[in-house]
């Protein structure tokens, strides 16, 4: 199914909403881009896409402004990802409502994220200067000073070298940069990996990565391009695989795939 462009809000110029205003979400179906991948009916890996949304707020009964972080859990099993600037818009046109409390405004709020995404979503919130969500540093080892290098073409999974030597390993950059399908703006990200299996080359991985500077797809659809190439290259024992993108437009998303067993880092980095 071909995303309608007309009616996508990416890349226009929309004003801010003064009232609730649902019919701003824009769904993206998941299954053309997994199509291309190769995966025609059930994917073989378990996810979640997780969003902080640093602008979430509301009018209580008394017309006092509230204001929150959102951590949104959206299962990779739901039909459609959402768009995240119509996320944004949605968001924000919630800041003049009124609700009678928090409950109400976290259940208005639920219900209409999952009717976009086709499926159950998870909303939890904290308070703007709540400690759990403080900048923290992924485990593993970070691959930025191997020997890799922008090889100036598309990412593909003959770029991943794997030694016959069998590993554990918690691996993570800071140097994927996407670009939107949309509008051709950057998005950068730190792509985080734990896998049981043959060795990964830490420059060639590096060089994948860094395949990705010219790549168009959205967030999710590149984690799960990267999973797929990595399952093909070196088909380990587990693959889990996190990719924390910076903050646009009071958002940040972090999708997690995973062969099974695993759960994401609850991390909220420094630099989103």
């Amino acid at each position: 199914m071909a995303i309608d462009s007309e009616s996508l809000l990416l890349g226009k110029q929309v004003p801010a909403a003064t009232r609730y205003a649902p019919e701003l979400l824009f769904p993206i179906p998941r299954g053309e881009a997994r199509h291309a991948l190769g995966y025609m009916g059930e994917v073989p890996f378990e996810g979640v896409d997780i969003w902080h949304a640093y602008e979430l707020s509301w009018l209580d009964s008394s017309d006092k402004a509230q204001a929150r972080i959102g951590r949104f859990t959206i299962p990779a099993t739901t039909p459609n990802l959402v768009e995240s600037k119509s996320f944004k818009l949605y968001l924000n046109s919630l800041n003049n409502t009124v609700f009678d409390d928090e409950a109400a405004a976290l259940a208005c709020i639920v219900r209409d994220i999952s009717m976009a995404a086709g499926g159950d979503v998870a909303l939890a919130v904290f308070a703007p200067d709540d400690p759990a969500l403080a900048g923290a540093q992924p485990s593993g080892y970070c691959i930025d000073t191997a020997a890799g290098h922008w090889p100036r073409r598309e990412p593909v999974a003959d770029m991943l070298e794997c030694s016959r030597a069998v590993v554990e390993e918690q691996l993570y950059s800071h140097l994927l940069r996407s670009l939107c399908p949309v509008t051709g703006q950057p998005d950068w990200a730190t792509l985080w990996l734990h896998y049981r299996g043959p060795a990964l080359d830490h420059a060639a991985l590096l060089s994948y990565i860094l395949a990705y500077r010219e790549h168009q797809e959205f967030h999710e659809q590149c984690v799960e391009r990267i999973y797929r190439d990595l399952q093909q290259a070196c088909r380990p024992e587990f693959l889990h695989l996190q990719a924390f993108y910076t903050r646009r437009g009071g958002l940040d998303i972090n999708p997690f795939r995973s062969s099974g067993g695993g759960e994401p880092p609850w991390l909220r980095l420094a630099r989103q």
